[in-house]
């Protein structure tokens, strides 16, 4: 079912400013899914406009089949319907483009006016497992693109159906989910992780910051043993000040990485 309760657009904005892995940080924190498969590209991405850096917005899905000429003879109205569509959904929007040839992909649903069509709409950023062109010209428009791959032609692109569930990257996508994304990849976040998520963010960027990465920096100049031992005591003030503001118990190190959320740098709350 699709989201109805949105974030306010300042907080979108505010959680603009972090990049993916650190948004990625805040979410294991407050989320029950599992962080290793849910929500993430699992399949890689290609960021063509990085000098954008982070965007974040709402799915708009919708599936393509290029390679098919049939398509655009079966609905000669396609892209009317879509565009209604996608102008009837509440913006910041992120459309997400399922292309159903690939790997072989042979056109692209992305171009220069397709890109400033939906700026036009309130749509900030693609996510697509096919092809984009026009790279620089969607730049331009102020339209994020992370794709598999650039082509020269659109061949048959057209929508061929939308608001539906949708398979990118190996990551199921459904209408309305917020999704942060950046030249790392992207996030697409459950309903039920949303409202904590602009906190634990916060939380664990200062948390870092103010304990093991602060830690690290002051060492130089410091015997190896020091050196150590500054450091387990900065990961264990990480651990006491990760649990207490986000309600997990984790005031005792554990052995096993995969048993703890915030253990320092080993992929489980700080990198």
């Amino acid at each position: 079912m699709e989201n109805t309760q949105r974030l306010p657009r300042a907080e979108l904005l505010e959680l603009r400013r972090w990049n993916t892995p650190t948004v990625f940080n805040g979410w294991e924190q407050v989320t029950s899914r599992d962080v290793a498969a849910d929500g993430i590209n699992v399949e890689p991405t290609t960021d063509f406009m990085p000098q954008m850096g982070p965007m974040v917005g709402y799915s708009i899905t919708v599936v393509c089949e290029p390679s098919n000429p049939e398509h655009p003879e079966a609905n000669p109205d396609a892209w009317t319907e879509y565009r209604a569509y996608v102008a009837s959904k509440p913006g910041p929007k992120i459309v997400v483009v399922q292309d159903l040839d690939k790997p072989a992909c042979v056109g692209s649903f992305w171009g220069e006016v397709n890109a400033n069509i939906h700026r036009a709409l309130d749509c900030v950023d693609t996510i697509t497992d096919g092809c984009i062109r026009d790279v620089d010209e969607m730049c331009y428009a102020g339209f994020k693109a992370l794709a598999s791959r650039l082509c020269v032609g659109h061949a048959h692109a057209v929508p061929i159906r939308w608001d539906c569930p949708v398979e990118v990257f190996g990551q199921r996508i459904e209408p309305g989910q917020l999704i942060h994304a950046d030249k790392h990849g992207f996030l697409a976040l459950p309903k039920e992780d949303e409202a904590g998520l602009l906190e634990a963010a916060r939380l664990m960027d200062t948390n870092e910051c103010r304990t093991v990465i602060e830690a690290a920096r002051g060492c130089t100049g410091l015997p190896t043993e020091d050196e150590l031992a500054r450091i387990e005591q900065a990961c264990t003030e990480f651990r006491k000040r990760a649990g207490g503001r986000v309600g997990r118990d984790v005031d005792t190190p554990t052995s096993n990485a995969s048993e703890s959320r915030v253990d320092p740098e080993d992929g489980r709350g700080v990198s």
